[in-house]
């Protein structure tokens, strides 16, 4: 073989090797929703693509449909036409046990709202999810929780009520609720939008770690501190894609320059 052509094969090879794997993939997705005689379309033709192990953000002012883009592509919405595919699969195609399966067992939810069980423990809140994976003992799911407790640094509250606890150590465990059951994709909506800043800081620093251990993170936010996480960021204006921009790897030395990229890349964009 020539070495031109032995180099050529190189570089594809590594190319290919380098190609993230598509988690999610939407085609001309589109959401309606009828008011009286009015029908108000919040999502046109979307195309859009969640890779594994990113970061990926939605940013979008106030109604751009960047919440009901994260619902359809999660199963949480329907679509009123256009495609969604998870790992290949049309959801379209799936019956409705089937949905509620991927969303109990290989998608994970977080919301600005935690909505843990007043009534319940840290320890059963987290649970909660575990107990509906078949094959799994208690033993084993209580065993998982604990550890995850652990690993948000809620291992010393898992005995604490919701009411005991502050709304960062709250969304912490929320965290840890949606990881029960090894998602292949965290969804987020708005995680910080109820927390104070310390709180907020520690929660990103969570979700940081966790993606740059494999996990791939989806999540809505409005906030700039927030998206400068994000190894990709997806621009939504008025329920179209307007802008992409990619980042790559978080640094936290690297923070301040990515906040000034993001916020020049958004005013550009008539944030």
């Amino acid at each position: 073989m020539k070495k031109g052509k032995k180099k050529e094969v190189e570089k594809k090879e590594v190319g290919q090797k380098n190609k993230k794997a598509v988690l999610i993939e939407t085609k001309k997705l589109c959401k309606e929703f009828q008011n009286d005689k009015d029908v108000n379309k919040v999502l046109k033709e979307i195309d859009f693509k969640v890779y594994d192990k990113d970061f990926t953000i939605i940013m979008g002012s106030s109604g751009s449909g960047k919440s009901t883009l994260l619902y359809c592509i999660s199963g949480m919405d329907t679509v009123t036409s256009g495609q969604v595919f998870y790992d290949g699969k049309e959801l379209q195609n799936f019956k409705e046990k089937q949905i509620a399966k991927l969303r109990y067992g290989e998608f994970g939810f977080v919301f600005q709202q935690m909505h843990l069980v007043s009534n319940l423990t840290m320890l059963e809140n987290v649970c909660i999810p575990g107990y509906l994976e078949k094959g799994k003992s208690s033993k084993e799911v209580e065993e998982r929780a604990k550890a995850l407790l652990e690993r948000v640094n809620m291992g010393k509250r898992f005995k604490n009520l919701p009411s005991q606890v502050s709304g960062g150590e709250q969304q912490r465990v929320a965290i840890a609720r949606a990881m029960i059951n090894s998602p292949k994709l965290l969804f987020a909506d708005e995680p910080t939008g109820a927390l104070n800043r310390k709180n907020t800081e520690d929660v990103l620093d969570l979700l940081t770690e966790l993606n740059q251990e494999g996990q791939s993170i989806l999540a809505v936010t409005h906030d700039v501190k927030v998206a400068v996480r994000a190894s990709r960021i997806i621009y939504l204006d008025d329920g179209t894609i307007a802008g992409e921009l990619e980042l790559g790897t978080y640094r936290k030395e690297e923070a301040q320059q990515r906040e000034i990229q993001v916020n020049d890349w958004l005013t550009a964009l008539s944030w």
